[in-house]
C-alpha cells in the first residue's frame, strides 16, 4: 500500500476511533453522572441483570468460566458499540460493509466460546445424574456429604448453563446486527439504483447542463492551476527520471506483449486438430501473456505517480481510472483471443465461425473502450466536483452508447432465413453461434437500458451496462475454468495417462475406480467454480459471501425445526458410520467364507446361513450406531414403526412384501441385471431390479413387469446363474437305411468345424431311437454365450444338411430347433411331442 493510501486509511481509522471514543465517553459520563451525586438513603439498590453478560461474576465461579464470561463481556461491549453507531446515524455503504466485516470474526469467536462450554456442561450433567434424584418428602434425607456434593455439582451445572445461555443470546444479537447491516446495504443499493432524474431527452436536463457549464469551466481552471502549481513545486530531475523510466517500462510491456505471446505460445495453423489439452494450455498462455504485461505496466506507472506526488489527490483518481481502463481493455482482448482465437480456427475452444469470432473481438474491444472512456470522464467529474446534471448526462450518454454498440453486435448476428431453414433440416451445423434465446435476452437488455436512459433511471442504466459486461467476463472465465477442471483433473485420471498409471500402480485402484474419482473431483471443482462465479455476480447486488456462508453454515451445522435439529454434518457423519460398519461387515463375511468356515466340517448350507446371519447382524449394528449419532433413540424408532404397522395392517401388505422382496433380491442377488430367466410363461433378460418390481425384457422387445414377491416365493429358472455357457441340441432324423456311423461322423465334424462350439465339453452325437422309417440322432454341444445358442443351432442344421446331401443320404425331415438349455440332459416334454409330429410327416415324404 502506498504512503498516501496509508495516510488516508490512518485518517479514516482515527475518525472512526474518535467517534467510538466519543460514544464510549458519553456512555461513561451517563453512568458516572448518578454516582457523582449523593444517593438518597431510601434509594433502592440496583437490581441485578441476569440477561446482561457484563454483570459481575460471583467469586465461586471457576477460573475457566470466569475467563469465558470476560470474553463475552468484551464481545458484548463491542457489539453494543457497533449497534449504537449503526442506529445513531445514516452510514455509507463502505462504512456498513466495514462494520459487518468486523462483526464476522466476533460471531466466530462467540460460537467457539459456546461450543467450548457444551462438553463441559454435558460432563457436569452426567456427574450430577450419578447421584440420582433428590429424595421426596417422607423419604430418608441424604447424608451431609451427598447433599454437599449435590450442591457443588448443581452449582457447576448452573454456572456452565448460564454461561452458555449468555453466549447464545450474544450470538443471536451479533447475527441480528449483521443481518440488519445487510438489509440496510440492500435497501440503500435499491434506493440509489431506482432513483429517478430527468431523462436524456428532457429539455430541463440540457438547460441545467448549459447553466452549469460556466461554473464547471471556472472549477476546471482552478483545478488545473492547482495541478500546475503542485507539478512545478514537486518536480525535479529525479522525479522526471523515475516517471520516464516507469512510462518507458509500461510502453515496452504494452507493445511487447503483442509479439511476446505469439513467440512463447505457438498456435500452429498446420495442425488441423490439436488435442484439447494443447488448446487449453495455449489459451492460458495467451490470456496470461496478453493481459499480464498490460496490468503490470499500468501498475508500475501508478506506483510511480503515487510515490512522487506531483498531482493533486483529486486528480489521482483520474489517472488511476485511465491506467486501470487500459489494463481492462488488454484483458478483454486477451480473454477473447484465448477462447475464440480469431486468427487460429483449429485452436478455438468454442466452435464458432471465423466471421463471428472476428466480430465478437472487434465489438468487445470497442465496447470496453467506450466503458473506460465513460469511467475516466466520471472520475474527472468527481475531481472537479461537477454539478449533478453534468454527471447524469455523462453517465446517460455512455450508457446509451454502450447499448447501441451491443445492439449493433446483435444485429450482425441475426440469422438469415436460409440459415434458419438449414438448421431445421437434417443437417445440423457443427459451429455454434449466438442462438435465438440468447439473442432475445440481449435485445431485452438493450431495450431496458435505452428505456432507463430515456425514462430518467440513469443509475439503473449504468448498472445494467456494468453488469452485462461483468457477467459476460465471469461466464467466459467460468467456461475456461470448467474446461481446465475437466481436462486436467478428470482427464488426468482417465485413459492411459501417466498420473493414472502411477496411481494405479501405487494404490492398487482399478482404472475404472480412478476414472470415477476423477469425475467426482472434477464435479466438485465445477461446483466450486460455479459458486464463486455466482458470488461474483451477486456481489454488486448487495449479497456478500458472508450471507451465503452463513446459510451454508446453518445447513451444515444444524438448524432447528420445532424440537428437531436438522444437521447436514450429522447426517453425513452418520452415513459414514453406517458405511464403515457395512464395510467391516463385508470384511468379516469374506473372512468367514474364505478362511474360517472352509476350515470347519459344516455343510455348505449351514456355512451360507452363518455368513448371511453375520451380515444381518453387522448391518443392524451399523444402523443402530448411525441412529444413535443422529440422536434418534430406539423409542422414537419404535413409535415410527408402530405407526407404520397400522398402515401396513390396513392394506400396505403387498407393497411392503414387494419392498422387502426387492431388498432381498438386491442383497442376496439370486437374479442379477442381464440374467436370462424364465418366470412362468415369460422368458427374457433382466433389465432393472427396483424395490417394488423387476423389469424383464422379452425376446419380442416387450417388457414384463414382475412383482418382487413372485421372484422370491415363486419358481424362477435362471439360465445364467453360474455362467453364460449355453447348451445346443440338434435333433436330426434320417432314413432308416442310412449308415449310422457315417451320419454320426458328419454331425460330429459339423460341430467341431464351427468356431463358436466349445471343445470342452466335447460335442457328442447320441443315437436316440429307431422308428419304422427313420433313425434319430441328437447332437449335443455347448457355446460360450447362451445368446448365440439359437444362431449356432441354425448354422449347424445348415451344415449337417449339406453334409448329408453330399454323402447321398436322404434329406432329413425338418425338426424345429429346441430352446437352449444350460443343464446337460435336460429336455422338455414339448420338444418330444414336436419330434413325434416330425416323424409322422417323415413317413409320408421319406422313400423306403
Amino acid at each position: 500500500m502506498t504512503s498516501i493510501g496509508l495516510k488516508r486509511l490512518f485518517g479514516a481509522a482515527m475518525i472512526v476511533l474518535a467517534a467510538a471514543a466519543g460514544g464510549t465517553a458519553d456512555a461513561q459520563q451517563a453512568q458516572s453522572a448518578p454516582n457523582s451525586q449523593t444517593p438518597a438513603p431510601a434509594q433502592p439498590q440496583p437490581q441485578p441483570q441476569p440477561q446482561t453478560a457484563a454483570a459481575p461474576a460471583p467469586a465461586s465461579i471457576s477460573a475457566e468460566t470466569r475467563a469465558a464470561r470476560a470474553k463475552l463481556d468484551g464481545y458484548k461491549a463491542d457489539i453494543e458499540q457497533k449497534e449504537a453507531a449503526v442506529q445513531a446515524r445514516t452510514m455509507s455503504d463502505t462504512d456498513l460493509q466495514a462494520i459487518r466485516q468486523q462483526i464476522e470474526p466476533i460471531i466466530a469467536d462467540i460460537r467457539t466460546v459456546v461450543e467450548e462450554q457444551t462438553p463441559r456442561l454435558d460432563a457436569s450433567r452426567q456427574r450430577l445424574s450419578q447421584l440420582g434424584p433428590k429424595p421426596e418428602k417422607g423419604q430418608p434425607e441424604e447424608s451431609p456429604d451427598v447433599a454437599r456434593d449435590r450442591a457443588e455439582r448443581e452449582a457447576a451445572v448452573a454456572e456452565l448453563d448460564e454461561t452458555q445461555r449468555l453466549g447464545r443470546a450474544l450470538l443471536v444479537q451479533a447475527e441480528q446486527l449483521s443481518t440488519q447491516i445487510g438489509d440496510l446495504r440492500r435497501t440503500g443499493f435499491t434506493r440509489a439504483l431506482f432513483e429517478q432524474s430527468d431523462g436524456l431527452l428532457s429539455p430541463s436536463l440540457w438547460m441545467s447542463v448549459v447553466q452549469a457549464v460556466p461554473r464547471e469551466l471556472r472549477a476546471l481552471g482552478i483545478v488545473s492551476g492547482d495541478a500546475l502549481e503542485q507539478l512545478r513545486r514537486n518536480t525535479s530531475l529525479g522525479v522526471l527520471l523515475l516517471l520516464g523510466l516507469a512510462i518507458g517500462v509500461a510502453i515496452a510491456l504494452y507493445v511487447g506483449r503483442r509479439s511476446i505471446a505469439p513467440r512463447l505460445v505457438r498456435r500452429d495453423r498446420a495442425i488441423s486438430d490439436p488435442s484439447r489439452r494443447s488448446r487449453l494450455l495455449a489459451a492460458l498462455g495467451v490470456l496470461v501473456l496478453g493481459a499480464g504485461p498490460a496490468i503490470a505496466g499500468s501498475w508500475v506507472v501508478w506506483v510511480a505517480f503515487d510515490s512522487v506526488d506531483i498531482v493533486p489527490s483529486r486528480l489521482e483518481q483520474v489517472g488511476k481510472a485511465m491506467l486501470s481502463g487500459l489494463a481492462f481493455i488488454a484483458f478483454v482482448r486477451a480473454l477473447i483471443d484465448a477462447i475464440l482465437a480469431p486468427d487460429h480456427t483449429s485452436w478455438r475452444l468454442i466452435p464458432v465461425r471465423d466471421a463471428s469470432a472476428d466480430r465478437i473481438m472487434s465489438f468487445s474491444v470497442t465496447l470496453a473502450t467506450v466503458m473506460v472512456a465513460g469511467k475516466v470522464i466520471e472520475a474527472f467529474n468527481k475531481a472537479i466536483a461537477a454539478a449533478l446534471p453534468i454527471t447524469v448526462i455523462t453517465r446517460a450518454v455512455f450508457a446509451l452508447a454502450a447499448a447501441l454498440i451491443f445492439a449493433e453486435l446483435l444485429r450482425r448476428f441475426a440469422a438469415r432465413e436460409s440459415q434458419d431453414e438449414a438448421c431445421l433440416g437434417p443437417y445440423v451445423p457443427q459451429e455454434v453461434d449466438i442462438g435465438g434465446p440468447l439473442r432475445s435476452l440481449g435485445w431485452f437488455i438493450v431495450a431496458l437500458i435505452i428505456g432507463s436512459v430515456v425514462g430518467g433511471y440513469i443509475a439503473l442504466a449504468s448498472f445494467l451496462v456494468d453488469q452485462a459486461v461483468g457477467i459476460s467476463i465471469i461466464i467466459a472465465l467460468l467456461v475456461l475454468g470448467i474446461a481446465f477442471a475437466d481436462e486436467f483433473i478428470g482427464g488426468s485420471l482417465r485413459g492411459q495417462s501417466r498420473i493414472a498409471t502411477t496411481l494405479q500402480a501405487n494404490t492398487g485402484l482399478r482404472r475404472r475406480s480412478l476414472e470415477q474419482i476423477g469425475i467426482l473431483v472434477s464435479g466438485v471443482a465445477r461446483l466450486a467454480l460455479i459458486i464463486v462465479a455466482a458470488l461474483l455476480v451477486l456481489l454488486p447486488w448487495g449479497i456478500e459471501s458472508t450471507d451465503v456462508t452463513g446459510s451454508l453454515r446453518a445447513l451444515f451445522f444444524g438448524f432447528n425445526v420445532g424440537d428437531v435439529t436438522i444437521s447436514l454434518s450429522s447426517i453425513l457423519i452418520a452415513a459414514a458410520l453406517f458405511a464403515g460398519g457395512f464395510a467391516v461387515t463385508r470384511i468379516i463375511q469374506r473372512w468367514l467364507n474364505n478362511t474360517f468356515l472352509p476350515a470347519t466340517e459344516l455343510d455348505a448350507g449351514l456355512r451360507n446361513s452363518i455368513s448371511t446371519a453375520a451380515g444381518y447382524v453387522g448391518i443392524i449394528v451399523a444402523g443402530v450406531m448411525a441412529f444413535t449419532y443422529l440422536g434418534l433413540s430406539l423409542e422414537r424408532v419404535t413409535i415410527v414403526a408402530g405407526a407404520l404397522s397400522v398402515g401396513i395392517g390396513f392394506g400396505l401388505q403387498s407393497i411392503v412384501n414387494n419392498f422387502i422382496s426387492g431388498l432381498i433380491l438386491l442383497w442376496e442377488r439370486p437374479i442379477r441385471v442381464g440374467d436370462l430367466v424364465v418366470v412362468g410363461d415369460g422368458e427374457g433378460y433382466v433389465r432393472r431390479i427396483n424395490v417394488r418390481s423387476t423389469e424383464i425384457q422379452a425376446f419380442d422387445r416387450s417388457t414384463i413387469i414382475v412383482p418382487n414377491s413372485n421372484l422370491i416365493s415363486g419358481i424362477v429358472r435362471n439360465r445364467v446363474r453360474n455362467d453364460r455357457v449355453g447348451r445346443v441340441l440338434v435333433s436330426v432324423p434320417v432314413p432308416r437305411a442310412s449308415d449310422p456311423d457315417q451320419v454320426a461322423e458328419i454331425m460330429r465334424k459339423a460341430a467341431l468345424a464351427h468356431r463358436e462350439v466349445m471343445s470342452e465339453p466335447n460335442p457328442r452325437v447320441l443315437f436316440k431311437k429307431v422308428t419304422e422309417n427313420t433313425i434319430d440322432f441328437d447332437l449335443v454341444c455347448f457355446v460360450d454365450d447362451i445368446d448365440a445358442a439359437g444362431r449356432v443351432s441354425s448354422e449347424l442344421y445348415f451344415e449337417i444338411f449339406r453334409g448329408l446331401r453330399k454323402a447321398g443320404i436322404g434329406s432329413p425331415a425338418p425338426a424345429p430347433a429346441p430352446e437352449p438349455e444350460e443343464e446337460r440332459g435336460d429336455k422338455a416334454p414339448k420338444a418330444e411331442e414336436k419330434e413325434d409330429e416330425a416323424l409322422t410327416l417323415l413317413k409320408d415324404k421319406t422313400p423306403a
